[in-house]
């Protein structure tokens, strides 16, 4: 088709964007890339999952552009609320777009039947995770997240919990020790066969007084299980080619053409912000992703990962530049793993769990920073800075007047905590739908406004994971050779595991 607008050389010094032309040559070039999008209907050999935990809006790059993920291909918008909550929290959410089902806010890996905090009610209620279903059917599974591995969203990917924050043993309730229910890290080392596990939580892994190898004077970071259990020596126990190790040292050092097993945990507890990371010892979203998709791709059955960026801690605290930081980071992440996968044959997606109450206004003018001040006094008489929290410890008036901002150099404290209307201790999630943006076999199956646990069934459907895994388009996994871990299952045994899911 020809051309319906032309670019036209401006005089020099003037505006592009004052012209036209600009405006109509730029919108034809969008129109023209959406007209070539063709659906990629084979299945995915690989499937990510990029998760910005509380990452809303859509990410920018430090140019303001639009991120990576943006520029993804295909898009839907995602219904966040949990079965007992508008407004949800990332245990909910974590359950519905990896274990395929919406459940009530607080629990990991059952239905909405479970009750929070009830251990005996997590039997005959669990449900399982779209990597762990991937690891049955003989691809390699990894986690990567700069939360502690334990935590809600990563959790959703293996374990079955009422409560989120039975992180070790030492935090279950002596009713739920009783009942018989067992802590998350536990669970991570015995539910699910995964491959490579990158993130914080070194301390839910050792038994009580174990000094962290990072912290050894610091007794507060000692390990924290009572029942005297070493995970990380047992979860090597029963590993062939398999690596831990605690610090970027360590994690460089891997050589991923001949591991098939690694875990790499970098902090007693959560990873800290990229603005806060020592790059010399603590690996970054984006090294972690690296390593964990070289080691991955080895499989010719190919893999399922799930990546997590923590934006949401830097929301809770009221820092909107941490947050948004880890935003690009994980944008980094999205290239990075771009960079090293076949497009045409890996399915990758990203979104995130639920919203924040952040807003960002004020009237500002083009190129002036987000984390400053618009251009306008309040009724007040004082400035206001471009991004607002609805809630949070950001409350600042005293005597019924608001500090003035303008007296704090905002746009350079990676630390400022800016302003909100009601006061909490920490700031709340949302409730808004959230962006899914995707690229890759069967990316068109994101489309219009979806319900969350959606995403769960689309990247099972598209990697012809169970209960998808039967139809006549999907292949017969092979048995990987010289790698240790479960073989894919066999046809028989296809069907059988099909029976097993539909009568749940």
């Amino acid at each position: 088709m020809e051309r319906p607008f032309r670019e036209k050389r401006l005089p020099t010094g003037e505006s592009l964007e004052k012209n036209p032309t600009y405006w109509n040559a730029k919108a034809w070039r969008s129109l023209e890339s959406a007209l070539a999008l063709t659906p990629n209907t084979r299945r995915a050999k690989n499937v990510i999952l990029f998760l910005g935990d509380g990452e809303y809006p859509l990410p920018v790059s430090e140019e303001g552009q639009p991120g990576e993920w943006v520029a993804c291909g295909f898009g839907a918008a995602s219904g966040t609320y949990n079965v007992d909550r508008q407004v949800p929290d990332s245990a909910g959410t974590g359950t519905a777009y990896l274990c395929g089902v919406k459940t009530n806010a607080k629990t990991l890996g059952v239905s909405a039947a479970a009750a929070y905090g009830k251990c005996n009610t997590t039997w005959g209620n669990e449900v399982t995770s779209v990597l762990h279903r991937a690891r049955k059917s003989g691809k390699s599974v990894g986690i990567v997240t700069t939360t502690r591995v334990q935590h809600a969203s990563p959790g959703a990917a293996y374990a079955h919990s009422v409560s989120r924050d039975w992180y070790s043993d030492g935090d279950l309730s002596k009713e739920a020790a009783r009942q018989g229910c067992k802590d998350i890290a536990y669970q991570l080392v015995h539910n699910t066969d995964i491959n490579v596990i990158l993130g914080g939580g070194r301390m839910y892994m050792t038994p009580r007084r174990t000094p962290d190898p990072e912290y050894p004077a610091d007794p507060k970071q000692n390990g924290t299980r009572k029942d005297g259990i070493n995970l990380i020596q047992r979860w090597l126990s029963t590993k062939e080619a398999a690596h831990y190790v605690w610090d970027k040292e360590g994690l460089d050092a891997v050589d991923e053409n001949s591991t098939d097993y690694l875990m790499g945990l970098f902090e007693p507890k959560d990873m800290k912000y990229e603005l806060n990371r020592n790059a010399s010892t603590d690996p970054s979203l984006v090294e972690m992703t690296e390593k964990a998709v070289r080691i991955l791709r080895r499989n010719p059955n190919g893999f399922f990962l799930f990546v997590e960026d923590e934006v949401d801690h830097g929301h809770h605290s009221g820092k909107a530049k941490q947050a948004l930081t880890e935003a690009v980071m994980l944008d980094r992440a999205v290239e990075r793993a771009g960079d090293l996968t076949d497009a045409s044959e890996t399915l990758t997606v990203v979104t995130a769990d639920h919203s924040h109450v952040f807003t960002f206004g004020g009237s500002t003018p083009r190129g002036n920073s987000i984390f400053g001040l618009a251009p306008k006094k309040a009724e007040d008489k004082r400035p206001y800075t471009s991004i607002l929290y609805g809630n949070g410890p950001g409350y600042a008036l005293h005597n019924g007047s608001r500090p003035d901002v303008g007296a704090v150099a905002t746009g350079e404290r990676w630390d400022y905590r800016q302003q909100a209307a009601v006061p909490l201790d920490v700031e709340t999630h949302a409730g808004e739908d959230v962006a899914i943006m995707a690229k890759g076999p069967m990316a068109h199956l994101f489309h219009s406004t979806q319900e969350q646990h959606y995403i769960a069934h689309v990247l099972a459907y598209a990697g012809c994971i169970e209960p998808y895994h039967a139809d006549p388009a999907c292949p017969v996994p092979l048995v990987p050779e010289n790698r240790s871990g479960s073989p894919g299952l066999t046809p028989h045994a296809l069907l059988a595991a099909l029976s097993l899911f539909l009568q749940l």
